[in-house]
């Protein structure tokens, strides 16, 4: 073997550990730049399904649970709540649920997949307060024709236990019923929705 297919050998060897070693460093300032433009575990976890034990929810109750970044009510109806429900829609603004606040699904009476549940984004669709609940009927500081229902303090707004909105109030919708869908009988996944898929 002489120095000149000493030299090529050398050169080939150079080369090749020069670009496996270029390579490793090229992958090694790739992968975090690549991994920077996914998104992170809370925005993933912002914007994904939210599950409710609804075993837990017992009737009269309202639990609370955070999805994309808003309150959702998940309230466990009684038969005096359903009761109530269409023996006021002459005060409401949409009582049929005609506007889109909600899915198709949910385009009924009780604004729900199952009845004794209601399921809503818990803000006020007047500039977005947060209205409480008061489920007691016909309180003295909300008049006799009070039927139970969402109560928004911060300008008056009046949403029943359907989350429709009462008329003469400053909120122009009924509150937002959120994608859902129920995965058992004591399951309830929020930000779901195989329905209308």
């Amino acid at each position: 073997m002489d120095k000149h297919d000493t030299n090529v050998h050398r050169r080939k060897f150079l080369t090749v550990a020069a670009t496996g070693v270029g390579g490793i460093g090229l992958a090694a300032t790739a992968i975090p730049f690549i991994k920077s433009m996914s998104p992170s575990e809370a925005a993933k976890a912002a914007g994904a399904p939210v599950e409710v034990d609804m075993s837990r929810v017992e009737p009269g109750m309202l639990v609370t649970v955070e999805w994309r970044g808003k309150p959702v009510w998940v309230l466990h109806r009684t038969e005096q709540m359903l009761d109530v429900l269409g023996k006021h829609d002459d005060q409401l603004v949409d009582p049929q649920s005609i506007e889109p606040q909600q899915p198709a699904y949910a385009k009924n009476a009780t604004r729900s997949i199952k009845p004794q549940y209601l399921v809503a984004v818990g803000i006020c669709t007047h500039l977005g307060c947060i209205p409480l609940y008061r489920p007691e009927v016909a309180p003295a500081d909300l008049g006799q024709d009070w039927p139970g229902g969402f109560y928004c303090p911060c300008h008056g707004s009046k949403f029943d236990l359907a989350g429709r909105v009462a008329r003469n109030v400053p909120a122009p919708h009924n509150l937002e019923i959120p994608p859902h869908e129920y995965v058992s009988d004591t399951r309830l996944l929020i930000g779901k929705d195989s329905q209308s898929s």
